[in-house]
């Protein structure tokens, strides 16, 4: 992915590419800070304005447990931004504007066909664009190498086991005096990974969940894990619910041997390290089952709600040429979605050797994902069910239920969620 782009100027395509509707007007799209967001945005976001002078596109910057928690509350009461950036992509789709008639519909879904399913809902198969796939995610591991390097150990070669990282990094911390040997984010999303991993199948295609031996053991495995202090409380025993909660700061600043997080957090890494000490991404540690990364993403979606679906759906549309997404993606050190830029590549000009190698690693992991994990993140309940986990597993580290009942109320937990749209998958 490294050959430089050659394609037409946005205005230009945009005007090829046939929008209908033309009213001016003010839209306002929720955005965070990290990864893709509001800077990501902004230079699309003078490109759009300047093709059309007479409209204004209002970026309101909000944290993203605004987006995770507030956000939906608000679309559900009628209220809510004209459009935003989510991950909870397949949860939120009953409120998505279809931008099909504000664009050029068949360029847009030949350059997101694998990504645009994951927007449609209890509709995967419909024609329908329900927002513009910004970037393509991975979870993944994060190592300190310098701390190898002091310790004198050898860091474990691709296709290591999620428990050869625990022993080696515990080696490791022990013999630089660094506080924790593994993190991982307080995330279902992140757990899923593990879970997967162990065989654990999350939901079946049917659309029911599924809560079987592979689920047990990988959280058996992590609380033992933290009973043994190879992760440190401080994230998933220290919040209770569903909160997510990262401590990517103890990553930066040399306190963890091994953070698991994923490829958003690339553009930190090079921007706050430095040369403070040697880093990597390091394929993605594998289980009995699998060696499974969950693929992610966000979009820019917009929704029904909005009192200007017209300006609303022009955006998305102009935001989904190839040459915008290509300024989000370098700005953010994201891995593209759109056909055009996979195929053709993205040359991050502005990023350090390690940055170019981990991007490199997270799209090694790609082809290794299974079709497991690419079925959990399509699936409308899946953000019940990582948040079911979250709850759960935060309640058996605190000693509040042990494992089996866990298992029982994740599933419960999920039902209910299910039972209480309507029953539909």
């Amino acid at each position: 992915m490294r050959n430089t782009l050659k394609l037409m100027s946005s205005a230009a395509l945009f005007l090829v590419g046939g929008a209908v509707g033309a009213s001016a007007g003010e839209i306002t799209v929720y955005c965070q800070d990290i990864a893709v967001g509001c800077g990501a945005l902004e230079a699309v976001v003078a490109d759009f304005e300047a093709a059309n002078p007479d409209d204004k596109i209002n970026l309101e910057l909000v944290n993203y447990q605004t987006i995770l928690e507030s956000l939906p509350i608000q679309l559900e009461s009628g209220a809510g931004p004209d459009a935003a950036i989510v991950t909870d992509l397949g949860g939120l789709s009953r409120y998505y504007l279809d931008i099909a008639p504000y664009g050029d519909a068949d360029m847009l879904r030949a350059e997101y066909a694998p990504t645009l399913p994951w927007l449609r809902g209890e509709a995967p198969t419909s024609d329908a664009i329900n927002g513009i796939p910004l970037s393509m995610t991975v979870n993944g591991a994060y190592v300190n190498a310098t701390l190898f390097d002091q310790a004198g150990i050898a860091m474990p070669e691709a296709g290591a086991t999620w428990e050869d990282w625990a022993e080696v990094t515990q080696k490791v911390a022990e013999a630089t005096g660094v506080s924790f040997p593994m993190e991982m984010d307080r995330s279902g999303h992140r757990f899923a990974s593990l879970a997967i991993s162990y065989g654990a199948e999350l939901v079946d295609d049917q659309g029911q969940p599924v809560v079987d031996e592979g689920l047990k053991a990988a959280i058996e495995q992590f609380v033992a894990w933290h009973e043994e202090k190879v992760m440190p409380m401080d994230l998933w025993g220290a919040v209770g619910g569903s909160t997510h909660r990262e401590l990517f700061s103890d990553f930066l600043n040399a306190e963890t041997v091994f953070y698991f997080g994923g490829s958003w957090t690339i553009g930190k890494m090079d921007s706050e390290v430095g040369d403070l000490f040697d880093w990597k991404v390091v394929a993605t540690p594998c289980g009995p089952a699998a060696c499974a990364a969950m693929p992610g993403g966000s979009a820019l979606a917009g929704f029904k709600n909005s009192k200007n679906p017209d300006l609303t759906g022009r955006f998305l549309a102009f935001v989904g040429q190839p040459e915008e997404i290509a300024k989000i993606d370098l700005y953010a050190k994201e891995i593209p979605t759109a056909k055009t830029l996979i195929d053709e590549g993205l040359e991050y000009t502005d990023v350090s050797a390690e940055t170019q190698e981990a991007l490199s690693t997270f799209m090694a992991q790609i082809p290794k994902i299974p079709e497991t994990a690419y079925r959990f993140q399509g699936w409308r309940y899946q953000r019940a069910m990582m948040n079911a986990m979250t709850t759960r597993i935060s309640q058996v580290l605190n000693n509040e239920m042990d494992v089996d009942t866990a298992l029982e109320r994740i599933k419960q937990d999920v039902e209910l969620a299910i039972q209480a749209a309507g029953g539909s998958n």
